[in-house]
């Protein structure tokens, strides 16, 4: 490939973003490589930088060290307006004045493409979220669903390389959010373009992405695939933030670890941490089988597909079995599912 047809190809790359509200350090040297055409999924809680971050990449904040790029041009310095990047906002940010299609119309307008493009433009954006039945309606008269497909058709129409959601789905209701985010991640396939999602949200970061970045106090901890940070969470925070996780402490002894709750071998590459383990990973069973140890049942939830089963010791399971406060039930921990922390 030559270095035309690499910059043609090349993601989105940051290079050591700084980034300084006063004494406030909110990203403290953060890299990365978005891939082209990657629905991508920036997830922490309140306060992390993932909200910044975005931000610079939207040309709405100026890093105070380190470098953005896009296709091999540096961003950088470019402001907002001159970026081939859409934002589409969690108050969604529409012209009340305006119908949907005056909104959806405006950048093109403001850009002074001809009415005939525009209006062919606009008619796709609409055709591919389901709005050519409500072109008319102004933001008043639309629901929450409705309201967040005009931002996204507004920001889509712009033909952007790259889409920045910022939360984007908060203000809907479960149902509704379920449903958007698969209409979400359909669009973006058929696309085939570039999305960047910020979100607290671990359950909709898993529904939609193809990578996602952990994020706490300015730092991005792990990047993987949903299934990679689920199953083989780095650190202690990112095995508790990607689900509910068992954290159990472990010192090596010999050819593997001994635990609260016995000798498994495992080769681990400290003298003493922690290990992690999901709950759909800890098997009850009714009667003894190999390698169980005995617990009780403290405490049982119903989830509806399955049982959470709080345990003494101090274990969480899911599990189809049903048991009852008090019982006692034979525990195996499935050796696979058992992760190092690094801390």
């Amino acid at each position: 490939m030559d270095e035309a047809q690499g910059k043609a190809t090349a993601g989105l790359i940051l290079q050591g973003l700084r980034k300084r509200f006063g004494e406030l350090e909110v990203l403290k040297g953060v890299s990365l490589e978005v891939h082209r055409g990657e629905f991508f999924t920036l997830l922490g809680p309140s306060g992390c930088g993932k909200t910044t971050l975005l931000r610079l990449i939207g040309g709405f904040e100026v890093p105070d060290e380190g470098r953005i790029l896009l296709g091999g041009r540096d961003l950088t310095g470019l402001p907002a307006h001159l970026r081939p990047v859409n934002t589409v906002f969690q108050n969604y940010a529409l012209f009340p004045h305006l119908t949907v299609y005056e909104n959806v119309a405006f950048g093109l307008r403001s850009r002074r493409f001809p009415e005939a493009e525009v209006r062919a433009k606009v008619e796709y954006a609409l055709g591919l979220l389901h709005l050519e039945s409500l072109v008319h309606r102004y933001p008043h008269q639309l629901s929450g669903g409705q309201k967040q497909r005009v931002a996204l058709a507004r920001a889509l129409v712009n033909e952007p390389e790259v889409l920045l959601l910022d939360e984007p789905l908060s203000a809907l209701d479960a149902k509704l959010r379920a449903e958007v985010q698969v209409e979400l991640r359909n669009l973006q396939r058929r696309l085939q373009a570039t999305f960047i999602l910020v979100t607290h949200d671990q359950e909709e970061a898993m529904a939609v992405s193809d990578r996602i970045g952990v994020m706490e106090a300015g730092r991005l901890l792990q990047v993987g695939t949903p299934e990679e940070v689920y199953e083989r969470p780095r650190t202690r925070f990112v095995a508790e933030f990607l689900g509910v996780a068992n954290l159990i402490p472990a010192r090596r002894v010999g050819e593997g670890v001994e635990t609260p709750f016995g000798f498994f071998p495992l080769q681990v590459p400290w003298e003493e941490g922690t290990l992690a383990l999901r709950p759909e990973r800890v098997e009850l069973h009714k009667e003894p089988v190999p390698e169980t140890f005995r617990a009780r049942v403290r405490e049982v939830v119903y989830r509806g597909a399955y049982l959470e089963v709080f345990l003494d010791p101090p274990l969480r399971a899911r599990t189809a079995l049903r048991v009852v406060p008090g019982e006692e039930v034979h525990v195996r921990l499935s050796l696979g599912g058992l992760v190092v922390l690094h801390e």
